[in-house]
């Protein structure tokens, strides 16, 4: 049985303050278009000619934020096509109709040609022709306002899904605390009849467990050092109670990165499972755990003899451990953990393995 996490992939954003300078660059742009070619003629721009040029900008740049600031929210985000269409359609056509008056209003700059008549076919072509330039304008408008809503309602929903996330796994942490604590109780409290000294020193054993565990997996992350540091001192309380018929090995990799950051508790339910199904009063057993380190992964092997308790009878609850571990790697580790059980005659093998790349 394995387990594959997956994740969505975080959408582009622009930094706060970028769309700002984007809107006033091009716009800067088109209003110092003249500026840009008068070198390359023989005559000089005036107030009077750039005042001329840019009445259609200024109706550019009006047709484009009434839209963009009210149109688009009041109609098109409430579905009010027609509405909308509507409006910009006598938008356009004021604009077109105050744009001519400008024109025929300001005096024409000096060696300006007179114009020549336009017939009726002329009038027609010229209003299609800008009506076309000024829906265009329009519609620009739109597609940058959706695209900002877009962006805009994708970070809302990934916020939502973090914080989600996070009190999904807050939630799993408050239940993964208690069912250690009862589990490693449940081994102090078989030495007191056997033993009271050796389960007077496993409750100071103890004491500094569960300082790791309510203390140290309050953080994201701890370090790979202190996760293996918490998992021997585990097993050598677990070690008290255990018969001599049950071997325990732990390897740990030379090649391990002690400051490598990992999430809290993630190799103990793995470790708790082991021991639980794994060794036997009556019978020889035995349990092999093997961690291993490279510049990409984490491995966690553990091999433990099987002795499957009866779910009806048994009371430990470790199989919360698993099921949280599950949940634990699909939030913390998305496409970057895998999980994985199997059994081999009476050896049952379980691997973890964390990318760190």
């Amino acid at each position: 049985m394995g387990i594959r996490t997956k994740s969505g992939k975080n959408g582009p954003s622009l930094p706060k303050g970028m769309s700002g300078i984007i809107h006033f660059a091009a716009w800067g742009v088109l209003f110092c278009m003249p500026l840009f070619f008068t070198g390359r003629s023989t005559e000089s721009i005036t107030f009077l000619t750039y005042l001329r040029y840019i009445i259609v900008p200024l109706s550019f740049l009006f047709l484009f934020y009434i839209n963009y600031f009210y149109l688009v929210k009041r109609f098109i985000f409430r579905k009010e096509f027609f509405r909308f269409l509507l409006i910009n359609l006598l938008l356009i056509a004021g604009l077109i109709y105050g744009v001519h008056l400008l024109m025929n209003v300001l005096p024409e700059p000096p060696g300006m040609h007179q114009r020549p008549e336009h017939d009726l076919a002329d009038v027609i072509r010229f209003l299609i022709g800008n009506t076309i330039i000024y829906m265009l304008v329009a519609g620009l408008s739109v597609a940058i306002k959706m695209t900002n809503s877009w962006y805009a309602a994708e970070a809302a929903q990934k916020e939502l899904e973090k914080s989600r996330s996070e009190a999904e796994l807050q939630n799993l942490k408050s239940q993964l605390n208690p069912h250690f604590l009862f589990n490693t109780l449940n081994n102090i409290y078989s030495l007191i009849a056997i033993s009271p000294e050796k389960a007077q020193a496993s409750v100071h054993d103890l004491s500094r467990l569960l300082r790791y565990v309510l203390y140290e997996s309050s953080y994201p992350q701890v370090t790979l050092g202190k996760e293996i540091e918490f998992i021997r001192n585990y097993i050598e309380l677990m070690r008290i109670r255990l018969p001599e018929k049950v071997r325990i090995e732990v390897t740990v990799s030379p090649d391990i990165q002690p400051e490598t950051p990992v999430a809290p508790l993630l190799f103990i339910s793995l470790i708790e499972n082991a021991f639980k199904h794994g060794t036997s009063n009556a019978h020889p057993s035995f349990i092999t755990i093997e961690i291993t380190q490279n510049e990409q992964q984490i491995d966690c092997l553990i091999r433990n003899s099987s002795f499957p308790k009866d779910g009806e009878y048994d009371k430990s609850g470790s199989g919360i451990g698993l099921s949280n571990l599950r949940k634990r790697l699909s939030l913390l580790y998305p496409e970057k953990a895998t999980f994985t059980c199997w059994q081999e005659d009476d050896t049952f093998n379980s691997r973890l393995t964390i990318r760190t790349d």
